[in-house]
């Protein structure tokens, strides 16, 4: 087994990991850092449970190896809360709009949709579910947590006017 020394910004913060070369950026995140939001769902890249950004785009941590984030910034769910521990105002939109139900699904939803609702114009509906066409969910019927991600660009859009 050949392990790598990897240094990486996880949600701010530098760190360093031995890490087999053979570990997925999953293993890394919830065996090494302790990350427990990045969910071990299909390991195939099928269905977004252990969705993370890397350098502010949307990746399946399952199907990347964890040695591809050398030098990387990766954010997760975590690292989303303030330094109070308060939730941030998609987690929040996500509880009022009640698109959690079982909350396996809903880390990588709210992480898929950080590109969403960072944009500076409005996105369609269609545009929503495009985007977090990669996430599955058993539980909803998905029309809660498109109407969480359009409530959360909405207000953050109309914060910057």
């Amino acid at each position: 087994m050949a392990n790598k020394l990897i240094t990486c910004t996880i949600n701010g913060k530098k760190r360093e990991y031995y890490i087999d070369i053979r570990s997925s950026l999953t293993d890394m995140l919830r065996g090494e850092a302790g990350l427990d939001s990045v969910k071990h769902g299909c390991d195939v890249g099928e269905c977004g449970a252990c969705t993370v950004l890397i350098d502010g785009l949307p990746f399946n941590s399952c199907i990347y190896l964890a040695i591809w984030a050398e030098g990387k910034d990766i954010l997760t769910l975590e690292g989303l809360s303030n330094v109070k521990g308060t939730i941030s105002d998609i987690q929040q939109a996500f509880i009022d709009e009640g698109a959690v139900q079982c909350g396996f699904c809903t880390p990588g939803f709210i992480m898929s949709s950080i590109p969403i609702i960072t944009r500076k114009e409005p996105s369609t509906r269609e545009e929503i579910r495009k985007q977090v066409a990669g996430n599955l969910c058993r539980c909803t019927g998905y029309e809660k947590i498109v109407d969480a991600i359009e409530k959360t660009q909405k207000k953050r859009i109309a914060e910057r006017t």
